[in-house]
């Protein structure tokens, strides 16, 4: 009885591994030659390391085709090199785009401003100051001539009860 989703040709049926056979790595998923190279790679990844890096100096020397006769420098073909943070110069200081730069500019005067708007000295602040001043003044007199109408009402209210 063959499993999966189409009937196969007559001379072979598709097979699937079960969890069981997946699990204990009977299962056969790749064909032979593909664990052949496998295991060969790792042989050869062994002897390697057990060489040291002297053969490794050797095949850089050794190039392909006209690569050894044409010495080209592509900055593409570089392999990137990975900083590690302990190597990283904190001492070296770099250089803002003018984007930054300005952006760090406006947040400055800004604050700059704004220390100013809050100890009066700018323009905007002397008017802000004097309309607080001015509303201050009317809020006093209306509360003022509130308390003197409540008084009068107080006053007709005691001589309407004698």
């Amino acid at each position: 009885m063959g499993r999966g989703k189409f009937k196969g040709k007559p001379t072979g049926h598709r097979h699937f591994s079960t969890p069981e056979e997946m699990l204990a790595g009977t299962s056969n998923r790749r064909p032979r030659t593909f664990r052949q190279e496998e295991v060969g790679l790792k042989e050869e990844e062994e002897e390697e390391e057990q060489e040291g890096s002297g053969e490794e100096e050797e095949e850089n020397q050794k190039r392909k085709g006209t690569q050894g006769i044409i010495e080209i420098e592509n900055p593409n073909m570089e392999k990137p090199k990975n900083v590690k943070a302990k190597d990283v110069n904190m001492g070296k200081t770099t250089e803002l785009s003018r984007r930054e730069r300005e952006e760090i500019e406006k947040q400055k005067a800004h604050e700059r401003y704004m220390r100013l708007q809050e100890q009066g000295k700018t323009e905007q602040a002397r008017k802000d100051l004097e309309r607080l001043a001015l509303i201050r003044q009317q809020r006093a007199e209306a509360a003022k001539k509130r308390e003197e109408e409540k008084a009068a009402r107080e006053q007709k209210k005691t001589e309407a009860r004698k």
